[in-house]
């Protein structure tokens, strides 16, 4: 690796880590705490890479790429930062930073980024960018979108990368993970912020609802939220809609189409829930969107933002004792993040003092499973079954896991009342146990795929086929602090 690297990050620790890594593997550092003092370099014709922090005492470090692209307009820079939030993927994308890396980052990884970006050399005939529009703010959405899990970076990467195409676009994940307040994101944060934005539902699905909604989102966004809960009639005229806007006289004003679903459309579409036709005109690009129990290091900082949010909307200001974390760290959440929030917000509002206690916390999880344990008796067969294997429940400390198993799975066929579940059992409950344990074991040898499939006793062959089928990113890392 051959050039010279310009670093600004506050952090002391960083910058040395970085400066001997860079050095050693051939390149010449400087590296400095400030803002200011990186774009007197880049203004006095330094450096061939620029590696910024975000949040410095100086300034915005994406704030400062234009600066540097009006000095130096070839010049690579790679953003990281600890602001693990949607708005900062998007941000870096949009400003053309070569690349940007979440904090806590793999060194291994930005030393690969810092190569590519080295070795890709200005030629004379490429085309000078055009200004950057003005920095967008964040949006204000229900429920957080922050996250350091490579999961949810992936997924910030992914909407970055489609934020603005004209891609029809699927949000798929479990209940409960945000998948609306993504959906959303894709028209708060997107060039059509400024138009309609229209969201229909299997209750408010007729012919004259979704004419009301197409041209109230004329130039916008649609959201159908769960199609698979319209019935064939109403599936039928989306896909009207749909073909009226592709090939419709209008269709430079058509709104984007961005659908939320369960975890597996596929599978709802092989069962019959949701047409192919609209499947196929719906899936332009798939995000999947993890559970919170795959991303456990994002829950206690999703905690804080929840109970700072709480307190800047006048419910007094809290905080986690480490006791009462620790055992919030080690809930299941089949909630997902929405029942984080709803147990942030009641704890803001209950908690004694201002650092929620143990046995607080303790009492809220008890209340989050009252409600799950009572819905446990079988249902009326009227009511409208659940249309995937997808179950919920709290395991009793020191159940065995086949206990805990047969437990929810009782429930799963309990709240069938006296029909059958849908067809296709087998395989949609091993589908949702595999996921999980390829995930957690995947996270737990660091992404090494050897090690993992030792640790599962299988192939390597034999993971990585499963790996592909399910979906599942794999991140090779290693922690620089």
């Amino acid at each position: 690796m051959d050039g010279t690297v310009l670093i600004a990050d506050d952090d002391r620790t960083i910058r040395t880590v970085l400066t001997q890594a860079l050095t050693r593997a051939g390149c010449r550092v400087h590296a400095t705490g400030s803002l200011a003092q990186l774009l007197k370099w880049v203004e006095e014709g330094r450096g061939d890479l620029v590696i910024t922090d975000v949040m410095m005492p100086d300034g915005n470090g994406i704030d400062r790429i234009p600066a540097i692209r009006d000095a130096r307009p070839d010049l690579p820079v790679i953003v990281i930062s600890a602001q693990n939030t949607i708005v900062t993927a998007i941000r870096a994308t949009e400003a053309e930073a070569f690349e940007y890396l979440p904090k806590p980052f793999d060194l291994p990884d930005l030393m690969a980024k810092a190569g590519q970006a080295l070795a890709r050399r200005p030629r004379k005939s490429d085309p000078i960018p055009e200004p950057l529009a003005p920095p967008r703010e964040a949006a204000d959405p229900a429920m957080p979108l922050i996250g350091h899990a490579p999961s949810m970076q992936a997924l910030f990467r992914m909407v970055a990368r489609v934020l603005n195409a004209d891609l029809a676009v699927i949000i798929a994940g479990e209940a409960g993970v945000g998948k609306t307040t993504i959906a959303r994101s894709f028209h708060e944060l997107s060039d059509r912020r400024d138009r309609g934005l229209a969201i229909l539902t299997s209750s408010d699905a007729t012919e004259e609802a979704i004419a009301r909604a197409a041209q109230k989102a004329r130039g916008g966004t649609i959201v159908i939220e769960n199609p698979t809960g319209f019935d064939a009639g109403a599936q039928a005229r989306l896909i009207g809609l749909i073909e009226s806007m592709e090939a419709g006289p209008d269709r430079a004003q058509a709104p984007r189409i961005v659908a939320t679903t369960g975890s597996d459309p596929q599978a709802d579409m092989a069962a019959g829930r949701l047409r192919s036709d609209l499947y196929y005109r719906l899936a332009g690009v798939t995000v999947s969107v993890p559970p919170l129990r795959a991303r456990v290091d994002d829950i206690l900082p999703l905690a804080a933002h929840l109970l700072a949010r709480a307190a800047a909307q006048g419910l007094p200001e809290r905080s986690l004792s480490d006791d009462a974390a620790a055992m919030l760290r080690a809930h299941p959440f089949p909630g997902n993040v929405r029942e984080l929030e709803n147990m942030m917000r009641r704890l803001a509002l209950t908690a004694s003092g201002p650092a929620i206690s143990a046995a607080e916390m303790r009492e809220a999880l008890s209340q989050q499973a009252a409600p799950r344990v009572q819905a446990a008796a079988p249902v009326a067969p009227a009511a409208r079954a659940p249309e995937t294997a997808s179950v919920v429940g709290m395991p009793q400390v020191g159940a065995r896991l086949s206990d805990s198993v047969e437990a929810h799975l009782q429930r799963y066929f309990d709240l069938h009342g006296d029909a059958l579940p849908p067809p296709g059992l087998y395989d949609r409950i091993l589908r949702e146990v595999e996921r999980p344990l390829l995930q957690v074991a995947l996270d737990a040898t660091g992404g090494n795929q050897l090690r993992c499939a030792d640790l599962l006793g299988i192939n390597r062959n034999t993971l990585r086929k499963k790996l592909t089928e399910l979906n599942i990113e794999v991140t090779r890392r290693r922690k620089l602090m």
